[in-house]
């Protein structure tokens, strides 16, 4: 097993990270929470390539900001070009100690592209935001909010209780061939609008997770079922198949297609031997090339599915097979930032990062031959070439 990983792993992934954006501790400096600047990064959740040679946006997470880079960037540390959500590279807090707004911010996480424009999850203002057009400066306005009725609004399932127009606590977002898929983590549910929303506050088209708009109970409020969700994170599609992360019930839920009608069973988990087992690494301690602990991020290339398996600090990689059904339960094919299949350890030994160690790394995003890396443990986000 391991002379095939390695096989694989030097086939697709280089050997380390091409470019690591954010402060390089150096030998004999802890990594600390960090002063905000146009470098430095706090627990970067997501980041989003736009094209081959940019621009480029991250979910600086900690500082309650999105950082943008006009090109792709080529050096270590390269500083950021843009910020949104606090006035200058400097501040920090949430929605800038300040005013909520169009351009403020409280924990974003999940970010993606969609068409010209740039969609964000506001995650502790129970918001997702979109701009229609890519922007290019510091602190433009965001031109559509969706959970809540305006941008001056915050609460949680808009104060009342869930519906087709509120969120809580949504983590993810993407959007794919014109739908947008937000992660509402809080609500236990993913929703998916059939169109790219036009108004503030548009309500969803089909809900996954739950059997109405209306519920909201972990797991349906019963027993884990194919079904069901518990913190659902980030979404993909791979191939024509639906990818969702429920990195609460340690699984990857994979369906067949792309779901219309609310409530429909996923197909295919990653991560369990079953739709009704949850435990993390399957009830041990130690993981295996099919189990998952809190697996956080998913991106997909044409042949290959990501995982970060955030709380073993590794990316798992999984190859297409010629149906999704046989992929229930499986073996995992590639293990990035570990040694091997059996290994958890942050930084590897919990040592200082390198170039090919994670640390809790949350989100991953792919764009042709490059894979964008949050390794928010390490405060970093990585760029890793892949074939």
């Amino acid at each position: 097993m391991l002379k095939n990983q390695s096989h694989h792993q030097n086939k697709i992934f280089k050997a380390s990270a091409e470019i690591i954006l954010g402060k390089i501790p150096k030998l004999g400096e802890l990594t600390v929470p960090l002063a905000p600047s146009n470098i430095e990064m706090f627990g970067p959740r997501s980041a989003c390539l736009i094209s081959e040679t940019g621009p480029f946006w991250v979910s600086d997470t900690g500082h309650h900001r999105l950082l943008g880079w006009r090109n792709l960037p080529t050096t270590d540390s390269q500083p950021a070009d843009w910020v949104i959500g606090q006035p200058n590279f400097n501040s920090e807090g949430q929605n800038a100690k300040a005013k909520l707004g169009r351009n403020t911010l409280n924990v974003p996480t999940g970010i993606c592209s969609c068409g010209e424009g740039l969609v964000v999850a506001d995650a502790w203002n129970h918001r997702v935001l979109i701009w229609k057009i890519l922007p290019e400066e510091s602190n433009v306005s965001a031109d559509l909010v969706l959970g809540q009725a305006d941008f001056n609004s915050n609460q949680p399932n808009r104060g009342l209780t869930a519906a087709a127009n509120t969120l809580n606590w949504c983590y993810g977002v993407f959007y794919h061939q014109g739908k947008l898929f937000v992660a509402d983590t809080g609500n236990r549910r993913l929703l998916i609008w059939n169109q790219l929303p036009q108004e503030n506050g548009q309500p969803a088209d089909v809900v996954l997770g739950q059997p109405d708009m209306q519920s909201r109970d972990e797991n349906g409020g019963s027993s884990p079922t194919a079904s069901t969700m518990r913190w659902c994170h980030d979404i993909s599609v791979w191939g024509d198949n639906l990818v969702v992360t429920d990195a609460g019930n340690n699984r990857v839920m994979i369906w067949q297609g792309i779901p219309t009608e609310n409530n429909t069973p996923c197909r295919v988990v990653l991560g369990q031997k079953n739709f009704d087992l949850v435990e993390m690494n399957q009830g041990v301690y130690f993981p295996k090339a099919n189990s998952l602990s809190m697996p956080y991020g998913v991106a997909a290339t044409q042949d290959w599915l990501l995982v970060t398996d955030t709380a073993n600090s590794r990316l798992l990689a999984w190859k297409r097979p010629q149906s999704i059904l046989s992929l229930q339960g499986a073996d995992a094919d590639l293990v990035i930032g570990q040694n091997d299949f059996q290994s958890k350890g942050e930084n590897r030994d919990y040592g200082l990062p390198t170039r090919n160690s994670l640390n809790w790394s949350y989100g991953i995003n792919v764009h042709k031959n490059m894979a964008v890396i949050a390794d928010s443990g390490n405060n970093r986000v990585l760029l890793w070439k892949i074939n």
